[in-house]
């Protein structure tokens, strides 16, 4: 993907912000715990925080959390979920934060999106030293037969490169280090994955993939077109056709310390 297609890839939220923050899935709370477990405080940032889905989880647990999130209306979801967090417009690039003042950069499906040779420098500046960064994706099981069958028929737009659990760890393996041969800020990576699960119908399924970045960009008649076939192959599985079903997933996580 080029710089141009990933800019309109990573602004296309915005305009669905709301369907967004309905049918996106949070993220598993073991993931969250290990993500958090080496950090040295209570402090947490959500950099690229969206509508606050792992936000939620993080003050579900305790932590001290300042959520940051370039798109305004994707922070307007989150501010009216979530009123007593603090939400800053800012990106991971120039992230609105004094040094030092995060024990832990959390990113929730975000991470992907940054330009490390931006981010990487600037996360390592509001981290207190021995401070975390873990980036968290969750991805569709595909060793279940009929979510095997949904990637084949979404393609790519719907169930991407990180959304399965064997490519998220190819994919993600390097993203804490800058793309263009600068010096790494963060150590050796952990990947650890977590079982996950999201009750659905096929409906909310199909809101839920037209929310994906790929989907999103598709002029208009294409993208029927996918959430069609889609929702068609759903009608005719067992295990999606007669009601609500549970999505298998995981929550995959990298996590890095600072150097």
């Amino acid at each position: 993907m080029d710089q141009d297609e990933q800019l309109l890839h990573a602004s296309s939220f915005g305009a669905a912000a709301a369907a967004y923050a309905e049918h996106r899935p949070d993220y598993a709370q073991a993931a969250v715990r290990w993500a958090l477990e080496p950090a040295p405080g209570p402090r947490v940032l959500d950099l690229g925080a969206g509508t606050g889905k792992l936000t939620a989880g993080l003050v579900a647990l305790g932590a001290e959390v300042v959520a940051v999130e370039p798109d305004p209306a994707m922070l307007a979801e989150l501010r009216r979920s979530l009123p007593d967090v603090r939400a800053l417009r800012g990106n991971a690039e120039a992230i609105p934060l004094p040094d030092g003042s995060v024990d832990a950069v959390l990113a929730g499906n975000a991470m992907h999106w940054f330009d490390m040779a931006a981010a990487g420098p600037e996360i390592a500046r509001v981290l207190a030293p021995g401070g975390v960064l873990a980036g968290l994706w969750n991805v569709v099981d595909d060793r279940v037969a009929w979510v095997a069958g949904l990637a084949r028929v979404g393609g790519s737009a719907a169930i991407g490169p990180r959304d399965t659990p064997a490519a998220w760890r190819a994919e993600t393996a390097g993203m804490h280090l800058p793309g263009t041969g600068g010096a790494a800020r963060f150590g050796s990576p952990e990947q650890a994955e977590f079982v996950h699960g999201q009750r659905r119908t096929a409906d909310s399924l199909v809101a839920a993939l037209a929310t994906r970045a790929g989907v999103l960009v598709m002029p208009e008649r294409e993208r029927e077109s996918l959430l069609g076939r889609i929702r068609a192959f759903l009608a005719n599985e067992p295990e999606t056709a007669g009601g609500e079903f549970t999505l298998p997933m995981q929550t995959g996580v990298l996590r890095v310390h600072r150097l």
